[in-house]
């Protein structure tokens, strides 16, 4: 058994159709082609609807009807059957929760809180003082504020798996920042149960405001509040594919993190790289969700078949095998390359979630690849690190927006305000050139303002 990696030569026809279908792996025409897809949307909504409208439908009724909507979703798209009085989590339920979690697991995220604490608190940005420029005049300065966001939402994912962790890498960073108000959403079972370490993490973090809802309709229900939940000012944290087109919905509305859908990695390897290593890798984010994108770029071609058959080793006693084996067979390839520096123009290419360095100086690459959510380097830098406790968050942008996108920090959740203060002389020196400005833009009550203000100076 071989995985279901598929071993490319770059450059050929195959290799670039498969390049092409990885940067476009959301579409939603794939989704169209999926009979149980089909089938379940037909039986929701009384036709076959792409996952936009899909997600545009939930957001109308859940702005429409507000906790109702919740409800009724529930029930029909998760056969979960809530009171509005179940929406929010009871403080005893978290407590619960906390007190049934395993020791070693609270001790762990607790250890995990510290770093990830740690980490943010260093990069909490300070604030630029008004300063005249060089240029001048003296009586003219400029210069910056940062202030957090009052109400943040915060999707924690669940589904197939619960997150934890999740809690930990989108909270703290926020209340670093000072934000007051942060309430989490997250799936439930059928029965309205959440996962005891959900409740841990919680917990551990004080958070109070955690709800039942999972989904778009989550996402719908912190943009535009219900009854029960009231609107945030932004969302962040990952998300299956419905999540994440629901975000880009509301941005505007609401600001949003980034477009953090499927999981990803890619692994930029030569010669040197351990086949077994890379394998467990890449499973790694495999057994996240059958649309998990795992990637292998090297110039070793031996390298990329020891690849290939350590993947089917390791998938036949994974657990969740039939999860990584799907996204294998469907997102899974290596690309071989004629040396590092076409692996590099891949990997720049693809932006992936993740990008692992595994090869002899990593260093010297990491300055070449500029577009990855978070750089991986060497061996001994597994991104399970990442996800868990070395403390950068591990929400980070997906589906090659790491071209433009970063991973959530503490600066998410601050704003940045521009300071101005002018004395009468600065402002005197200065209004020839505004007014002039002004003038060529036909904002002749722009030029007045400057010169009303100037005329009385001199």
């Amino acid at each position: 058994m071989e995985g279901n990696l598929r071993v490319l030569r770059a450059g050929t026809p195959a290799a670039r159709q498969a390049v092409a279908r990885l940067r476009e792996r959301l579409s939603a025409l794939e989704w169209l082609d999926n009979a149980a897809y089909r089938a379940r949307v037909r039986k929701l909504f009384g036709a076959v609807l792409p996952p936009e409208q899909v997600v545009a439908r939930i957001i109308a009724a859940v702005r429409a009807r507000g906790d109702r909507a919740l409800l009724d979703l529930a029930r029909r798209i998760d056969g979960v059957r809530l009171t509005r009085r179940r929406l929010r989590v009871s403080d005893a339920e978290r407590r619960t929760g906390y007190r049934r979690t395993p020791r070693e697991l609270r001790a762990a995220l607790e250890k995990a809180a510290e770093r990830v604490l740690e980490h943010q608190t260093r990069l909490l940005p300070v604030d630029v003082p008004l300063r005249a420029s060089r240029r001048g005049p003296p009586g003219v300065k400029a210069g910056l504020a940062w202030s957090p966001l009052r109400r943040v939402g915060v999707y924690v994912p669940g589904g197939t798996a619960a997150y934890p962790s999740s809690v930990l890498m989108n909270v703290i960073p926020a209340q670093v920042a000072g934000v007051r108000e942060i309430a989490v959403a997250t799936p439930c079972g059928r029965g309205g149960e959440l996962s005891d370490g959900v409740l841990c993490a919680c917990e551990i973090l004080k958070v109070r405001e955690l709800y039942r809802v999972g989904g778009a309709q989550a996402i719908a229900a912190l943009a535009f509040g219900t009854e029960s939940i009231p609107a945030v000012e932004k969302i962040v944290g990952p998300g299956n594919l419905f999540v994440m087109l629901a975000k880009r919905a509301v941005f505007g509305h609401v600001d949003v993190d980034m477009l953090a859908g499927p999981s990803e990695v890619l692994v930029l390897a030569d010669g040197t790289a351990r086949a077994e290593w890379i394998a467990a890798d890449l499973l790694g984010q495999a057994e996240h969700d059958p649309l998990a994108s795992c990637v292998l770029v090297t110039d070793s071609a031996p390298l990329a078949r020891a690849v290939q058959r350590e993947l089917g080793r390791q998938l036949a006693s994974l657990p969740r095998a039939e999860i990584a084996g799907a996204a294998l067979r469907d997102w899974g390839v290596a690309l071989v390359t004629r040396d590092l520096e076409e692996a590099v123009a891949l990997a720049n290419t693809l932006a992936p979630e993740h990008l692992e360095v595994h090869a002899r100086n990593p260093g010297r690459l990491a300055k070449e690849l500029t577009c990855a959510g978070a750089l991986f380097l060497g061996p001994y830098a597994v991104e399970s690190l990442g996800d868990y406790v070395a403390g950068p968050s591990h929400t980070l942008p997906t589906g090659g927006t790491a071209r433009a996108f970063s991973g959530v920090s503490v600066h998410t959740f601050l704003r940045r305000t521009s300071l101005l203060c002018a004395d009468a002389a600065g402002l005197a020196a200065l209004s020839g050139v505004t007014e002039a400005l002004a003038r060529a833009e036909g904002l002749e009550a722009h030029r007045r303002a400057v010169a009303f203000r100037a005329r009385s100076y001199r």
